[in-house]
């Protein structure tokens, strides 16, 4: 899946909870409707990414495996 993307945030070799950490962070600094590509090859951010959209109230627009990574893009609502 290609999506176009504002930011990139890079989490490939940290797991959890840092990918999260990083999102959040960088969303904190991103415009309302802005989306962030987070790439990650962590397992567990296939549960952890759409729970922190959840709980976060940001959109998560979409998700692609990209070998053994994923990229979650999330659009930062608000």
């Amino acid at each position: 899946m290609d999506m176009d993307f504002d930011e990139d945030c890079d989490a490939l070799g940290l797991l959890c909870p840092l990918p999260v950490l990083r999102a959040r962070k960088r969303l904190g600094a991103m415009a309302a409707g802005a989306v962030l590509r987070l790439q990650s090859d962590d397992p567990a951010a296939v549960i952890d990414v759409p729970h922190f959209c959840a709980e976060a109230g940001h959109e998560l627009v979409g998700t692609a495996p990209k070998g053994t990574a994923h990229n979650f893009f999330i659009r930062k609502v608000g």
